[in-house]
């Protein structure tokens, strides 16, 4: 009689769901192709093992999220992958499928050996290292040891990790994760070969996330993974994570992952609002900037992340007005408003905008009251918008085209009406009688203009020693590579102004500059009296005496 004449078999068992890995883990690196922003690493460590030139320890460092473990792991299974026949040696490009490469690829080597050093940081787990390190490979061709955060360690067992890390037994090597790179000892620096893993590029990123939403099987807006990838902030971990997330947050709807879902679950603003925002800012219209402020506010939009993107907004301006090369991720609609305010906005206004938002964005981080803070902050913008530049306005007060005016301390800016008016239509016009000479031509007129108003001691600074870099009055820069008195560019502009009626400006450059006036004149001396020597009756002259020297010339020395 069986079970089941009895009544007394199982009924079936449903099958156990296989565990959701997350996007980090399920899309970690198994080759070094597939390790993105890393080349020039990966071609060093290649041309190595070609070459059969392996350093006997690795120290990997970068921020979060960069593959410092997953290389690890890479130049793990490298160095000890067999191949699929089994007879294979070190490669760069391991083939993933021997007994050695899936073990080290599922952890469970038991000669690569994989230690935290954040929980193992005493003497002691050094010292089973050390001990452990004599003895040859089970089964691998190398005893691998990597060691996560290594900068973990205390000083103690640094110290006796020294003398092995220096002389390791032939089948060991060593490799080291950290993201605090200033925290290993120099000791331990000298006897790595080093490798500094950079941020990924958010291009390469969004490339990444594109190809990882493709294999998932889900649809994503190409400015939704932008986001992503500018947000993981060259963290490949944290970008997928974000992804992960973003995916759940896009439900099962069908639509995807948008941009705008995106920007809600990051807390980010729209980037066409932070535009509009930016354009009122440079009108200098306060109640629209309030309002469109209290708009991002009433949508969830942090005022940190406000001020930030209107950072970034300066930054790519000043960025397009260098002729930096255009951001991937920016929108065909962003790069044509970029270039729009690159060609209108000088890099004073762009350098005083910067300097502004930042000190907002420090106001706003540390306030009781954020969004009041950003109100105040975006006003100050609003109300230095208004005003002259600095540097425009100290030019025309030291020409003495307008009384002064009164600025606020440290920002140029103050509660001015947006209707204040500018440095021209408060400064009364020169009166006509002001210029009493003209301005000279070159360097001798400057100092012959000098001696005729009994300047002499500034005249005989200005042949002796002041060489000229640019001059065209009424400015002139000279070179600094001369010691001159400490006094002499005051002095000089003063005098100048006051013969000329107008204020001249004087700047000092390290450079060596063109010859003064005496160095001019000494060297046509030299120059003439050569020519004299060379001239064929002088020349026969000379042959003809032996031992005679020309005398009682000299050059006429005028100014």
């Amino acid at each position: 009689m069986t079970d089941s004449s009895l009544g007394l078999d199982e009924p079936p068992q449903p099958k156990t769901a296989e565990a959701y890995r997350v996007l980090a883990r399920k899309y970690r690196p198994q080759t070094f192709s597939q390790l993105i922003g890393q080349d020039a690493m990966v071609q060093t460590l290649g041309n190595a093992i070609r070459r059969d030139r392996l350093a006997h320890a690795f120290l990997l460092t970068g921020v979060r999220g960069v593959g410092k473990t997953s290389t690890a792991r890479l130049i793990a299974k490298a160095l000890n992958c067999v191949g699929p026949d089994g007879q294979g040696g070190p490669t760069i490009d391991p083939c993933g499928v021997c007994e050695p490469c899936r073990a080290i690829a599922e952890g469970r080597h038991i000669d690569v050996i994989e230690m935290d050093a954040a929980s193992h940081t005493g003497v002691d787990d050094v010292r089973e290292i050390i001990e452990a390190s004599r003895y040859a490979a089970v089964s691998a061709r190398y005893k691998i040891y990597i060691i996560d955060e290594v900068h973990m360690l205390s000083k103690s067992a640094f110290n006796a990790l020294l003398k092995t890390l220096e002389e390791p037994p032939e089948h060991v090597k060593f490799l080291f994760a950290t993201t605090e790179v200033n925290k290993v000892p120099i000791t331990v620096l000298s006897r790595c070969q080093r490798f500094d893993l950079r941020r990924i590029p958010a291009d390469l990123l969004a490339e990444h996330f594109a190809k990882v939403v493709t294999a998932e099987g889900v649809e994503a807006e190409p400015e939704a993974l932008a986001l992503v990838a500018r947000a993981a902030e060259g963290s490949a971990r944290d970008g997928l994570s974000i992804l992960d997330q973003a995916i759940a947050h896009a439900g099962t709807d069908g639509g995807g992952v948008r941009a705008d879902a995106v920007r809600a679950m990051l807390g980010l603003s729209d980037r066409n609002a932070i535009r509009d925002l930016f354009g009122l800012l440079l009108a200098g219209d306060a109640p629209a900037v309030l309002a469109a402020l209290r708009g991002q506010y009433d949508l969830g939009v942090d005022p940190l992340s406000v001020l930030r993107m209107l950072l970034e907004t300066v930054h790519g301006v000043t960025l397009v007005k260098v002729g930096a090369a255009p951001d991937p991720a920016h929108s065909a609609e962003e790069r044509e408003a970029l270039n729009e305010w690159a060609s209108g906005l000088s890099f004073p206004l762009l350098h005083r905008l910067w300097q502004l938002l930042l000190r907002g964005h420090a106001e706003v981080g540390s306030a009781a009251l954020p969004i009041e803070a950003c109100e105040m902050a975006l006003l100050r913008i609003v109300h230095a918008a208004t005003l002259p530049d600095p540097g425009e306005l100290a030019r025309r007060l030291a020409e003495g085209s307008g009384p002064p005016v009164a600025l606020s301390a440290g920002q140029g800016a103050s509660s001015a009406p947006t209707s204040a008016p500018t440095v021209q239509e408060i400064a009364p016009p020169p009166p006509a009688e002001s210029q009493q000479t003209p301005l000279p031509s070159d360097l001798s007129g400057l100092a012959e203009m000098l001696g005729h108003d009994g300047a002499h001691e500034l005249e005989a600074l200005v042949r002796n020693h002041l060489r000229p870099i640019r001059f065209a009055p009424p400015d002139l820069t000279i070179s600094a590579a001369r010691p001159l008195p400490a006094d002499f560019v005051r002095d000089l502009s003063l005098k100048l102004k006051e013969i000329t009626g107008q204020a001249w400006r004087i700047d000092t450059e390290n450079a060596p500059g063109e010859p003064s006036l005496r160095e001019r004149k000494q060297a046509d001396a030299v120059a003439e009296r050569e020519a004299v020597l060379a001239s064929p009756l002088v020349k026969a002259a000379l042959e003809t005496f032996p031992g005679a020297e020309l005398t009682g010339w000299t050059r006429q020395q005028n100014g």
